[in-house]
Formats: C-alpha cells, structure tokens, sequence
C-alpha cells in the first residue's frame, strides 16, 4: 500500500466457525516487524455493502480477542473440551462485520517487536486499517465502530484518538493542497462510534468504587465492612499517587501508582479466590477464571485448526504475562484514557459505555462515576438526565442515561464480559447502537418507560 510503506495484507479463507458467511483470517503486517493477527466475518443479516464493521478488541493488557470471539460475541462458541464450535445465534455478526484482532503484538497469534503503550498500539491499529480499507473496497462505505472491554478502555480510546486526528490532519492538509503523493492514497476512516465493556478508563475515579462494589453493592458482599474500611482508608495515598501520574505521566509516576494502588484497593478481593470478574462465582478454569478459556486453548492448539487458520504462532496462549508486565512496567496501567473522548464527542462520534453489574474488576459503580465526572460540552445536561429502563422482549435488563452522542448502559445480571453471561441482551444492544442515532427515544410500554439506544 503506498500510503503505509512496506505494510502487507496476508490473508486466506479458514472456513471455521460459521461457514455460512464469508470470512478471512491471516496477518497484517508492518514495516517495524510487527505482524497481527485478525479473523474476519461479515454480518449475517444486512448486505456486505450497508453493514458497518466493528473492530473488537479485548483487554488484559495481553489478551487475546479470541475470548470475544468464541466465548463471548462471535459467530461460534467453542465447545466444552476444545474439540470444535457451536453455532451462536446472538453473534454481534447479526448485523455487522466484525474484525477480532489480537493486538498488541505477541498477544494471541500476533508476534513481532514488542509494544508495551496504548497510545503506541492505537497508531498501529489505524495504519492497519487504513490497509484493511484499501485491500477490501468492497467495504469501503462501511462505518467504523471501536469496540472492546475492560483494558479496551485504554485502547479503545488510544485507537479512536489515534483514527481521530489521522483523519483531522488529513482533512487539513487536504484543504490545503499540502498532500503528499503517498498521503493522497490515504483515506478518512469512517469512525462513527466507539464502544467500551467494562473498562477501566479513569483509574482515579474508579478505584474509588471497589469498596462499595465489595461490600454495598447490589449483591451480596464479599469481604467484610472492616476490610473495605481499610480500602477506603487507602484511597487517599492511591488518589495523590494516580493524581501524579496523571499530571505528569512519567514512567515513574504511574508505576508508582500501579505499584501501591492494584494490590493495597483491589488485592483484598484477589485474595478471596472469588471470581474478580463475576461476584456470584468463585474463580474456576484457567487464570481468567473460566473453564471456557482452558477449552480456548486447546482448540487453537490443535495443529489442524492452526493450518485452516493461517496460524504461524504454533503455541496460542489467551494471556500473555510478557505483555500484560510489560504494559505494568512502562505505567500504561494507570494512565488517564478519558481524556480522549471529549474530543470524540465534540466531532459528533458516539460513545457507548456499557456494563455488566456483577463485576468487580472494572465494576458498573465506577464506570457510571467517570462519566459523569467526565468533562465535555454536554456533561450538565447528562449529569441531569435521568437513568431510564432498557427494556429486552418486554423485560428489564438494565438501565440507560443518555444525552446527545455520549450513553451509559447497566447491564444486569451480567458479569465483566455481557455478551458470555447475556447474550441476547447483549445483542439487541449492539444492535440498537448501530442503527441508532445515539439519543434515547422514549416510548409507553405496559407502563414502563422503554428506553432505546
């Protein structure tokens, strides 16, 4: 591609998963020896012409998007014993073609120089779909939404900042006739929302919220008063620590932070053996506390599904600690990603915050908390909305509060990842978000109000 020099596209038809639409997997190459990984479908339901794309990412930092894909919101899940996949019919394929990609490099089937930044890995991911976009013409009018969950609120913002002002100098240099041969081939990513599950966005906002997500939230508590007490007590020393890497975003600073706040606020819930994700379960499985996930393993271990795949990683793992420490020691865990949206909001992207209420990691209390501590135009007028029902066949499945182009979802029942534990809610939430305008519209249902996204 001349717009990106030495980028390559390497791609075959694995024929896996859900063989009744098109797909493609293989490996987007750059020129800094860094290869990733993706696997393509498009949407079931609507022409390959008028279906958006969303990108999924998951988090970690480390993990792969196969966890999106076949346990979560992909168009199969896999089996119990890893053997093979089932059909999902609440895939978010429904309506849409979906990229899972695993970055960043050496996460999942991707390899190559390490990356340890959000904002580094967001660079990477526009180039790479500013390649996607020029291989694929076909989908050359589809709109863009960024979705992923929990770390993927570090990158999701990265990767929507990073498309954002790409395609705002772009339009600049356009304007005024400053293009360069090799930038004329570039082409404005349709960005048209970005989406976050349960993500950690502003440290110093959240990590106020685990106490009362252990102990006096809607479930019942975990730890005892007297150790959320100490939590509480803690706070303060987490909040200067945070406020300093905040302020001056040294390595130092927010290693500092990361070093005190992750095991001092949130380690007495890691040391119940509970499930951090879900606070209905103990931790079972794997690390990620899932036996789906050891199921994850080996079917991507299997030798034939690596050949369909185009896999050239011959052992996959759905966490890599080098990367998840790596991301640690460089002080992205504690740096501040909602500083990026505001300037989403105000150049009319939509943002949807959604989130499971069971979970305990990057728990429902404080994502509702930073965005309504969030600074942008229309921050008064969403502080003052109300929290209005969502409504899934009739039945209560969460709560909204939306104004303008920016929305907080409750999904209940739900743990950290929605669309495992509520599938269909999960899908009629995307779903609605795609086709919507991203303002609420009220209508009487049985003498509830109904809100739609």
């Amino acid at each position: 591609m001349d717009a990106i020099p030495n980028y390559q596209l390497r791609v075959k038809n694995p024929g896996l998963c859900d063989t009744s639409v098109t797909q493609y997997s293989g490996y987007l190459d750059t020129a800094e020896d860094r290869h990733f990984y993706f696997w393509f479908f498009e949407a079931r339901k609507v022409k390959r012409e008028d279906a958006p794309i969303i990108l999924w990412l998951n988090g970690g930092p480390g993990c792969s998007s196969f966890t999106g894909l076949l346990m979560e919101l992909g168009p199969c899940r896999v089996t119990k014993g890893g053997n093979s996949t089932d059909y999902n019919p609440f895939g978010w394929n429904d309506r849409a073609h979906i990229i899972f990609l695993d970055q960043p490099t050496n996460v999942g089937f991707s390899y190559g120089k390490d990356v340890f930044s959000s904002i580094a890995a967001g660079k990477d991911i526009n180039a790479l779909l500013q390649l996607f976009y020029k291989s694929f013409p076909e989908y050359a009018n589809s709109e863009l939404h960024v979705f992923g969950e929990s770390y993927g609120g570090h990158y999701v913002p990265a990767v929507a900042k990073a498309i954002h002002e790409a395609n705002t100098e772009l339009e600049q240099k356009r304007s005024l006739s400053l293009l360069t041969v090799s930038e004329e081939e570039q082409r404005r990513l349709p960005l048209a929302s970005i989406g976050i599950g349960n993500g950690i966005v502003n440290p110093l906002v959240q990590f106020k919220s685990f106490s009362t997500m252990a102990c006096n939230s809607t479930y019942p508590p975990v730890l005892d008063q007297k150790t959320c007490d100490k939590m509480d007590a803690d706070y303060p020393t987490c909040a200067r620590l945070l406020k300093e890497c905040y302020k001056w975003g040294t390595t130092d600073k927010c290693t500092a932070a990361t070093n005190f706040c992750y095991p001092t606020i949130k380690g007495p819930y890691m040391d119940t053996g509970r499930n951090p994700y879900d606070v209905r379960r103990y931790c079972i499985g794997n690390g990620l506390c899932y036996e789906i996930e050891d199921d994850i393993d080996t079917y991507l271990n299997n030798p034939a599904i690596q050949r369909a795949l185009g896999a050239e990683v011959a052992h996959f793992e759905s966490c890599s600690d080098k990367v998840g420490t790596g991301f640690s020691l460089s002080g992205d865990h504690s740096k501040p990603f909602h500083l990026y949206i505001p300037p989403l909001l105000a150049d009319n992207i939509r943002v949807l915050i959604y989130a499971g209420d069971a979970d305990f990691t990057c728990n429902w209390y404080g994502n509702k908390a930073w965005s309504l501590d969030l600074e942008w135009l229309g921050k008064a007028e969403f502080n003052a909305a109300s929290d209005r029902a969502w409504l899934v066949e009739g039945k209560d499945a969460g709560e909204v509060r939306t104004h303008g182009n920016f929305t907080f979802l409750r999904v209940f029942g739900a743990g950290h990842m929605v669309p495992y534990d509520k599938p269909k809610e999960s899908l009629d939430m995307v779903n609605r978000w795609l086709a919507g305008t991203g303002r609420v519209v009220f209508s009487q249902q049985k003498g509830t109000v109904k809100a739609e996204l």
